[in-house]
């Protein structure tokens, strides 16, 4: 029973992971325009995404405008672009296959080895896409900070990490701690063989002969 409970908080951090990672994709905040530095003008504030860049002025209007084209973006925002969509498809499908070969659902109850490896193979490709997740995030904030301590780098151009980093890197750590769980295998063939086959008991004790 505690086994299934590891399971089924696997299964909730693994899809409150799957949430996120798509949340993060696609939000516009990556990156945010820095205020270190003297001459900085602060009544507007630029921020861009993945898909899109956007202007948010001091009275609180904001004008965004997507990208135009994809030959047109660095190599770093189409890499991470790829990195985070895989990562959401994995971990969809994973979490399908996942539901599969968990103890509380009743799927393929009658062969537990088989729901055990299902289980297991859902878990690992859950632990895949957040590492996806992780390198694309990790990729894009290490490209942030080397450009923000980049003395060659004109004070008005640099940027900072953005919330969807954050969310980004938060969810990719739910997913692959979501899959480990998740590849807790929580039966053991011992037991199982032991509880299928009950001992016979048909046969009478030697040494007692009745006339």
């Amino acid at each position: 029973m505690a086994n299934a409970g590891i399971q089924l908080l696997g299964f909730v951090l693994s899809f409150l992971g799957f949430i996120g990672l798509i949340a993060s994709t696609i939000m516009a905040e990556w990156k945010l325009s820095s205020y270190a530095g003297d001459n900085i003008i602060t009544a507007q504030a630029m921020y861009e995404g993945l898909w899109k860049s956007c202007v948010s002025q001091s009275t609180g209007q904001i004008q965004c405008k997507v990208y135009d084209s994809l030959l047109q973006l660095t190599g770093m925002v189409q890499g991470t672009r790829g990195l985070m969509v895989g990562a959401i498809l994995l971990a969809g499908i994973a979490i399908l296959v996942a539901m599969v070969g968990m103890k509380c659902t009743t799927c393929l109850a009658e062969d537990q080895e088989k729901k055990d490896k299902v289980a297991l193979t859902g878990g690992i490709v859950i632990i895949i896409a957040g590492l996806c997740a992780l390198v694309g995030t990790s990729w894009y904030g290490n490209r942030i900070a080397k450009e923000f301590y980049d003395p060659f780098t004109p004070t008005n151009s640099r940027y900072e990490f953005g919330k969807a980093l954050f969310v980004g890197w938060g969810s990719a750590c739910f997913t692959i701690i979501g899959g480990a769980f998740l590849c807790c295998n929580c039966s053991s063939e011992g037991s199982g063989k032991s509880s299928r086959y009950p001992p016979n008991r048909s046969a009478a004790p030697p040494g007692r002969d009745y006339v």
